[in-house]
């Protein structure tokens, strides 16, 4: 579908998907974050939509990479400024490799940490610098896995608010802006990620300190 289909009819209606269901989410088409929802939401961010989708850190609002319009959609929605970037979420530390980001030692020390709630901002081969992170979520790396590997992410709030730590939240802040919601109930970690970037030179800046403690590193 082509991206000025999908600016025309922002909520995709999908044939033979899972019955959305109402309770406490009533005026947003939500999903149960279940085995069984995972092929409507592969449908929705395959032909670029937006989905709102929970981690093990706060909520996230997510879009497939190749769909630009979906991005800018996002942005819109929260308020983002142009400049500031979304991170990949990956099924697994190869879809990261296979994205061009450099497999160095220092990167691979990194990746010990996934799955899990680290950002990892890695060089890569070509372009500039991307943020990966791979959830400690199983049920969210199938999702990513049917979507070609990676997603593009970002905490569900507007921006400068708090992150969306459970559905209601969700709903609450970006639900009527995107075209499916998937409730897992509450964030198991309940705080955003760490936030690292390996420099060329594989010194290790820290961000943002996030439910995982790491030290910087000259």
């Amino acid at each position: 579908m082509a991206d000025s289909e999908m600016n025309e009819s922002p909520q995709l209606a999908r044939r033979g998907s899972p019955r959305a269901v109402d309770c406490r989410l009533s005026t947003v088409d939500s999903l149960p974050f279940t085995p069984d929802s995972l092929p409507a939401a592969a449908d929705v961010l395959l032909r670029g939509g937006v989905v709102i989708l929970p981690t093990e850190t706060v909520y996230g609002v997510a879009c497939h990479p190749d769909f630009p319009a979906a991005l800018e959609r996002i942005r819109a929605m929260k308020r983002r400024e142009a400049a500031k970037p979304f991170q990949l979420l990956a099924a697994d530390a190869e879809a990261v490799w296979a994205d061009g980001a450099l497999r160095t030692p220092a990167a691979e020390r990194l990746a010990a940490h996934w799955p899990g709630p680290l950002t990892a901002i890695l060089p890569r081969a070509a372009g500039p610098a991307e943020g990966y992170r791979v959830p400690d979520c199983p049920l969210l790396r199938e999702l990513l896995r049917r979507c070609g590997g990676r997603l593009r992410c970002t905490s569900v709030n507007l921006s400068g608010e708090p992150p969306a730590r459970d559905a209601q939240e969700a709903a609450a802040a970006l639900g009527a802006a995107v075209d499916l919601l998937l409730d897992g109930g509450a964030a198991r970690l309940g705080v955003s990620s760490t936030v690292a970037q390996l420099l060329p030179d594989g010194a290790l800046r820290i961000l943002r300190q996030g439910s995982l403690l790491l030290a910087a590193r000259a």
